[in-house]
């Protein structure tokens, strides 16, 4: 189903945002995707992709509370709705779909 296509990256935010389950916001998820994945995050890449999946519905957020250590500032932790959900089992089964059709011989492989 169209509605639910992901790109590579979003599917990775809303993994991310996921494992976090309640701790996701910027710095946060952006430091699980590097320390998981090895991979270097841009936070202007992170913010567009949080942004573009809040106005999908995908994710929710909302602002903490106000903390002297971020000079007054409030994070905004994120979540994983409902449809985000279902935008992840469907990237899910597809992909399994794909992998189960695969030839074994395909995937063999030597040393050779």
């Amino acid at each position: 189903m169209k509605d639910y296509q992901l790109g590579e990256f979003e599917e990775i935010v809303l993994l991310t945002v996921a494992i976090l389950n309640g701790d996701a916001y910027g710095v946060s998820i952006k430091k699980e995707i590097e320390d998981r994945l090895e991979r270097n995050v841009s936070v202007g890449a992170l913010q567009s992709a949080l942004r573009r999946m809040e106005e999908k519905d995908y994710l929710s957020s909302k602002f903490g509370d106000a903390t002297a250590k971020r000079g007054g500032k409030r994070k905004r932790y994120f979540e994983i709705t409902n449809m985000g959900k279902q935008a992840l089992a469907y990237t899910k089964d597809t992909r399994n779909q794909l992998w189960n059709a695969i030839p074994d011989v395909v995937l063999k492989f030597s040393w050779l």
